[in-house]
Formats: structure tokens, C-alpha cells, sequence
């Protein structure tokens, strides 16, 4: 049984970070849009866009919505987009940069909003991002059970799992349900367990505004110092983690599959014949620490399982 936490509306609460003059008509559109929409994309002097996953449309002043970005479209100003990133960073934007020069932010409801503009570059490396020009507030939802069908599969672990899907296609929300039952004993027996939060979209930052049920978060640490920090103080049996697929990050999970836990992660990828094709699935894969990809379907079908494949056969 799938049930989505009805005690918060994700979409009203990420459309009232923005400022004023957008978020008092973007709380206006019908509620059958509201609770499909799963971003808001912010342009500077462009039309407001939402997207469901399926479609994309766009909205007028008295909350209509339309389907193409006619000259009714309400329009985010560069004053609107500006006080927008100013209130997302709680007004501290210079506390948000080493997050804003990795391209995105996390607010403090769990919602990781990506942003664009222009880089300031020192030595290869970006140093800090002005003049924004685009912002895309992705809305971080919680449905509580979206995770049992895959772990009445799968439970018990007989290695770690990596979830591999296209962006938007519900890997962080069915990595946040595995956490939740898993830690409470739900279609499996508890298990200690501990969720390396490194941009706060797991566990909603640091106010920790979705439920992980028992799982020890650690929010805001880099992966090679989270996953230490777990296997030392929290002896796990399960560590969740996701965004994987750095050299870096190969490393990491191996030492936390030779200190005995298992590893359940996501990784962006559109189909197994992607995955296969790169370097960096190769070095994961021989970690040993995964023993079963799941393959996600489409954006339009967020959660859904399209393959579950055992590392025998993927890597024939």
C-alpha cells in the first residue's frame, strides 16, 4: 500500500519559498496540478514553467494554466528571480556557497533547488556563480510504502543494491522509503541503518523534515567522510547513500562493504546498456559491494521498476 505523508504539502511549501508576487499565483492552480507538479523552473524575463514528469505547462496570473508560453504566462522577472535565490538561501547567500558553485542548493525543507548563471573560474576550479539566470526547484515528496514491492523482492540482502534510473525518475524517493522500512523493520527485519545525506535530500537538511523512521542521518557530509563516520560510531548493517559514480566514490563503498555493511545507492543512468558502457559502473561493480542493479522506468512513471538484474547475468 502506497501512502503519501498527506500531513504536508510539498508543493505549497516549496512554492511559498519564493517570493511573493510567484508564489501567491502559484498557489492558485488547481490542486489536481499541484500534487503532480515535480518542478518549477525560474527563468530570468522567461515564462514560469512547471513539469509533471509528462507534460509541461505553464501558468497564468489568476492560477489558469496553459500549455505553451503564451504572452499570458506569467512572467519571472529578474527582480522576481533574484529575491527568489535570496530567500532559498535564508537571505545568507555567501553561507550557500560552496553548494551554489556545485550548481545547486538545498533548502530547508529537503527540496534541492539547481540553479545556473555565470562562473567565476581560479585554477580550473569554480570558485563562485553570479548574475543567476535559471533556477529549477525540484519537489521532494515522501510516499510511505512506495519501496515494498522492491524489498519483498530483494530482502534479505544477499549483497547491496544500485539503483539506476534517469533524472526525475524517483530514484531518491524510493532510496528514502528503503531507509525509512528498513530501519523500522518493515519487509524485513530492522536493520541498523545509516543514510549519508550529502546535499540534505534524503532527510530534508538539517531540520530534518522527512521521515527516515530509525536510520542515523548523516547530513550535509561528503561521502568518504560520512560513510567513515558511520562504520565508526554506528556500527550499520545497511548504509544508504545517493548520487554515486565517482572514482572517489568506488573507493568509499568499497571500505564500507569491507567493514560488513551493505550498500543500497543510486546512480543516473537511462538503461542498462548506459550503464554498462561506462568506466566509472565498472570500477563500482568491482568493489563487490553490489550485488543486484534495479533499473527505473521514466519520468513519467517515477518508482516504477522497469528491471531487476542480478550482477551474474549483467556482467555476461
Amino acid at each position: 500500500m502506497i501512502i503519501t505523508d498527506n500531513k504536508r504539502d510539498y508543493y505549497d511549501r516549496c512554492a511559498s519559498m519564493l517570493c511573493s508576487g510567484l508564489s501567491e499565483i502559484l498557489l492558485k492552480i488547481p490542486e489536481v496540478k499541484r500534487t503532480a507538479v515535480q518542478e518549477i523552473r525560474l527563468r530570468s524575463n522567461k515564462p514560469i514553467a512547471l513539469s509533471s514528469g509528462k507534460e509541461t505547462f505553464f501558468v497564468c496570473e489568476n492560477g489558469s494554466i496553459i500549455y505553451s508560453p503564451a504572452p499570458r504566462a506569467v512572467i519571472c522577472t529578474r527582480e522576481h528571480l533574484f529575491e527568489c535565490f535570496r530567500r532559498i538561501c535564508s537571505y545568507s547567500v555567501y553561507s550557500k556557497q560552496n553548494e551554489i558553485t556545485e550548481g545547486y542548493i538545498t533548502a530547508s525543507n529537503g527540496c534541492r533547488i539547481g540553479i545556473s548563471g555565470t562562473a567565476a573560474v581560479k585554477k580550473g576550479m569554480i570558485c563562485s556563480v553570479t548574475d543567476i539566470t535559471s533556477m529549477n526547484i525540484r519537489i521532494s515528496r515522501q510516499f510511505f510504502g512506495i519501496s515494498r514491492q522492491l524489498m519483498q523482492k530483494l530482502f534479505p540482502l544477499d549483497g547491496g543494491i544500485l539503483i539506476a534510473g534517469a533524472p526525475s525518475t524517483g530514484k531518491t524517493t524510493l532510496l528514502r522509503d528503503i531507509a525509512y522500512n528498513a530501519s523500522l523493520g518493515n519487509e524485513c527485519r530492522i536493520m541498523r541503518t545509516s543514510v549519508i545525506d550529502e546535499r540534505g535530500e534524503l532527510s530534508g537538511g538539517n531540520k530534518g523534515e522527512l521521515d527516515l523512521g530509525l536510520s542515523d542521518v548523516f547530513s550535509g557530509y561528503p561521502k568518504k567522510y560520512g560513510m567513515i563516520q558511520a562504520i565508526r560510531s554506528m556500527s550499520p548493517q545497511l548504509i544508504i547513500c545517493d548520487e554515486v559514480g565517482t572514482d572517489e566514490d568506488a573507493s568509499t563503498i568499497a571500505k564500507g562493504a569491507n567493514a560488513g555493511a551493505y550498500i543500497i545507492a543510486t546512480i543516473h543512468a537511462g538503461s542498462i546498456r548506459e550503464l554498462e558502457s561506462r568506466s566509472q559502473t565498472k570500477k563500482l561493480l568491482e568493489t563487490g559491494a553490489f550485488s543486484t542493479i534495479v533499473m527505473l522506468d521514466s519520468s513519467d512513471r517515477p518508482c516504477n521498476i522497469r528491471e531487476i538484474r542480478k550482477l551474474d547475468r549483467f556482467a555476461s
